[in-house]
């Protein structure tokens, strides 16, 4: 167990202008009627329209949360971008989060957290301590991203999954007597699942200028869905028995679990081997598809707008990301 007085102070979220309905997309991808809707089960996902970057979208998603929170952004003391995809490779993107946010003489440090779609959950993690250790006070955490760039057209079933988005937390210390903290985290890697979910290209080791139309694959997306199916699923009953022997919890005492949300069929699956109860689960993919590392504080922002959850509330948060990596995270909200 791993204690730290920190609370959730408040919650944003941002959708992008343009939807992409299933039907659209079994035109674009060429698959029959109804194909992509049974293969995700999403209905509507927002892609990034004119204009529109991660760094706006962030921007938007963390006004709303400093709103929520009561706070403006002269009270934040650090400014976290928690996301899988990059707006570009130097420098981050909570740099141009902050800019986008007319904060950009406002000397506030701003820097990235990236474990792709674990991004948020690890990006509370490791700044919870921070703030428990008095570094700073108040955090705001964005997850923005915008996977509609990086699609692969022809991989149909991964390209199908996906949509774009942007959330974002303020975390600050509990005062003294609160509930709200966070109880219990993990993350475990098995890189031999490296290569099943990856852009290859772009990097150091397949640099942007060796980019062609003949060979742009390796810039492209490319996901193994069944093979990271597979391998979560025999290592994910075993993640989680640990997680909740260590915190000294059970599944009982979750008035809600809030998944990093792959796809339908995936939420589904997860909530069936781990024998989640159907009213504590958090099924957030219609109408957003998987928003990558933005999928959590997504749902964490749903769960709170809908009063799912109410403050003193116990929620796990869980889920897998490139690399291969398992994640989760016990909080009292």
């Amino acid at each position: 167990m791993q204690l730290r007085h920190v609370k959730i102070l408040g919650t944003g979220k941002y959708l992008p202008s343009r939807k992409v309905t299933d039907e659209e997309l079994d035109a674009v991808l060429c698959t029959p009627a109804g194909w992509v809707n049974k293969i995700t089960g999403v209905g509507v996902r927002h892609y990034a329209g004119e204009g529109e970057t991660a760094s706006t979208m962030g921007a938007k998603a963390a006004e709303a949360a400093l709103l929520a929170a009561g706070l403006s952004f002269s009270d934040i003391d650090c400014l976290v971008c928690t996301s899988g995809t990059k707006e570009q490779p130097l420098p981050s993107t909570a740099v141009f989060i902050q800019q986008a946010m007319g904060q950009e003489n406002s000397g506030v440090p701003a820097f990235d957290i990236d474990s792709t779609c674990l991004s948020f959950l690890v990006g509370l993690d490791v700044m919870s301590y921070m703030v428990e250790a008095g570094r700073y006070r108040n955090v705001l955490l964005v997850a923005s991203e915008i996977a509609s760039a990086g699609l692969d057209y022809e991989d149909k079933e991964s390209a199908a999954l996906f949509g774009d988005g942007a959330a974002a937390v303020v975390i600050g210390p509990s005062a003294a007597g609160e509930s709200s903290k966070i109880l219990h985290a993990s993350l475990k890697t098995y890189s031999s699942g490296a290569r099943y979910s990856e852009i290859a290209g772009g990097g150091t080791r397949l640099h942007a200028r060796k980019y062609s139309k003949e060979n742009a694959q390796p810039y492209l997306f490319h996901m193994d869905g069944q093979a990271i199916f597979r391998k979560a699923s025999k290592l994910l009953p075993e993640f989680l028995g640990d997680m909740l022997a260590q915190s000294h919890t059970q599944m009982e005492d979750f008035r809600l679990v809030v998944p990093h949300q792959g796809s339908a069929m995936a939420m589904r699956l997860l909530r069936k081997k781990l024998g989640i109860a159907v009213d504590r689960f958090l099924d957030n993919t219609p109408g957003h598809g998987n928003t990558i590392a933005a999928s959590i504080p997504m749902g964490l922002h749903e769960a709170v707008s809908q009063g799912r959850v109410q403050r003193g509330d116990r929620i796990l948060f869980i889920g897998t990301a490139a690399g291969l990596s398992l994640g989760g995270l016990i909080l009292d909200y």
